[in-house]
């Protein structure tokens, strides 16, 4: 199937979340969180009472992974855990457990089995490299480390969660620096991908570089 892919790559809290939904949404495209799959594992583990650097016990954990998503909804089984995996713990463990070749390799065909019609926008850290390395559009949405943890903070704060906004800010860039420098599909951009630093932009004007990119292409 030709299914046109448009790929949000990014560190943490760069906004490729919200993005990919705003574009998905103009488009009548699906949408692909990648890192929610990372991040229910991660969830599961430390439910399951599983070590985040046992390679092999969370792999098969991932392989089997009950998920299901929902219009605005994440389920873990039958528990609805949408704000459950947005937690910080359970965000430093999806990065850690994506580290991990064999968690990656047990969820690589079910991402890709999302790409469906009319179109998917996918985003994560290695959607334009690994997993979808030949869609039409990649993106690459990056944004200063302390930018992104005041938007984390933010989040946390208006979700009533506790946060620490230095805290974050040295989260963010230890997570950077585990990500960037992982063995397996490392976070970077695609070599095709549009660079986009969001510090500046607002989330409209984000949207709009994406769709003149994804646009653009398709002329192309």
């Amino acid at each position: 199937m030709n299914v046109p892919v448009i790929t949000v790559d990014g560190p943490s809290a760069s906004g490729k979340g919200t993005i990919a939904e705003r574009v998905a949404e103009r488009l009548g495209f699906h949408v692909l969180d990648s890192g929610a799959l990372y991040r229910l594992t991660a969830l599961h583990a430390i439910r399951q009472g599983v070590d985040l650097q046992d390679s092999a016990s969370v792999s098969a954990l991932a392989a089997k992974l009950p998920a299901e998503f929902r219009p605005g909804k994440v389920w873990l089984a039958s528990e609805e855990v949408t704000r459950a995996i947005r937690s910080e713990e359970v965000g430093e463990g999806a990065s850690k457990v994506a580290a991990l070749p064999a968690v990656r390799e047990a969820l690589l065909g079910r991402q890709r089995d999302y790409a469906q019609p009319p179109g998917l926008v996918a985003d994560g850290r290695d959607m334009g490299t690994v997993v979808f390395p030949h869609a039409v559009a990649k993106v690459f949405l990056t944004a200063s480390a302390e930018a992104r943890a005041e938007r984390r903070y933010k989040q946390l704060i208006e979700k009533g969660i506790s946060a620490n906004l230095a805290a974050l800010v040295r989260d963010m860039r230890a997570r950077d620096e585990r990500d960037t420098q992982r063995a397996v599909a490392p976070l970077k951009p695609a070599d095709d991908a549009l660079v986009l630093d969001s510090t500046l932009l607002n989330i409209d004007q984000v949207v709009e570089a994406v769709l003149r990119h994804y646009h653009s292409t398709r002329e192309n």
